[in-house]
């Protein structure tokens, strides 16, 4: 199983811009899409994105579309997520996780780090 360490999460205000990191180990990250969600105070966690295996698809939630973007360095064994223009509603833990392709769910998941945008 593989093994997941979120970073870069803070506090920023609204319009501005974070990049979180998710740093893997133990497997070869190239063996897993890898997908961000995230769960605010009092609400269920939620699909943010994912990207394939080697970086060509991606698919983004709505509320994130134009906004987030989604990338990997399998040489590095690192996800990333780029937030720009964030908005308060974006607060939240924001978690990195893998499946295995064909997986309904995600089956690894990180500790979660924490973003809160100010208005």
């Amino acid at each position: 199983q593989v093994q997941l360490v979120e970073s870069g999460g803070g506090l920023v205000q609204a319009g501005g811009s974070l990049r979180l990191s998710c740093a893997a180990s133990g497997r070869t990250l190239s063996s897993y899409v890898m997908g961000w969600l995230r769960q605010a105070p009092g609400k269920e966690r939620e699909f943010v994105g994912e990207i394939s295996e080697y970086g060509g698809i991606t698919y983004y939630a709505d509320s994130v579309k134009g906004r987030f973007t989604i990338s990997r360095d399998n040489a590095k064994n690192t996800v990333y997520l780029q937030m720009n223009s964030l908005k308060p509603e974006d607060t939240a833990v924001y978690y990195c996780a893998a499946r295995v392709s064909g997986a309904g769910r995600f089956g690894s998941w990180g500790q979660g780090t924490q973003v809160t945008v100010s208005s």
